[in-house]
């Protein structure tokens, strides 16, 4: 069962294969690894210790980043995250970093998201479109058309309490799309990061 891997000098974390959401340009539907690694589709959900146990066995020689990204949505289990990162922060000095779909409200109603702060170091959020309807079709939330709202809400919150909040896209969507989502970002004073589709040997850094 991989837990944790390594991709471009960077530690991730692989710690859920649930996920709300059906992106169109998911690389789950055409692989069960990234860049070589071992199957990322987990027997079962590791409990903290199984992922503590992993974590001190991987072999992290010069590695300085942690990502929180592997076959799920990592929030899903944002209650485990921060203990797991808490962990991470008091017996190294990696940076952690949390690549999201920002909808941990509707799947975590109760987690605080104050528990982050001095424990995330960043977070990615998946802006994926400028508006709820494109944002339902390229994303297809679970939750419908609220949950565009919901992302951005969480994106806000994320911004007081995380040294540093950056959105995502694919550019699956078109190119004027992107632009009305730089616009988007702009005006929350959030950078965006636009991200080439990838391959089967690929994953979203």
């Amino acid at each position: 069962m991989t837990i944790f891997y390594k991709f471009e000098g960077k530690l991730y974390a692989n710690i859920t294969n649930k996920c709300p959401c059906a992106c169109t340009f998911c690389i789950r539907k055409n692989s069960d690894s990234i860049a070589g690694n071992d199957s990322l589709w987990l027997e079962h959900e590791p409990t903290y210790e199984e992922i503590i146990e992993a974590f001190e066995k991987f072999d992290k020689t010069g590695i300085t980043d942690l990502v929180f990204c592997g076959y799920g949505e990592p929030m899903a289990r944002a209650d485990v995250l921060v203990d797991v990162a808490r962990y991470v922060k008091q017996h190294t000095n990696m940076k952690i970093r949390i690549n999201t779909n920002g909808l941990v409200d509707f799947m975590n109603p109760a987690f605080d998201p104050y528990s982050m702060r001095y424990v995330i170091d960043s977070i990615s959020i998946s802006l994926n479109a400028p508006d709820p309807e494109s944002y339902n079709e390229v994303t297809r939330p679970s939750y419908g058309l609220p949950a565009f709202n919901a992302m951005l809400n969480f994106a806000k919150l994320a911004k007081s309490i995380v040294n540093e909040v950056m959105f995502t896209v694919v550019d699956v969507i078109t190119p004027l799309q992107i632009e009305e989502c730089e616009e988007l970002a702009k005006g929350l004073q959030i950078p965006l990061r636009v991200r080439k589709r990838v391959t089967d040997n690929e994953t979203y850094t």
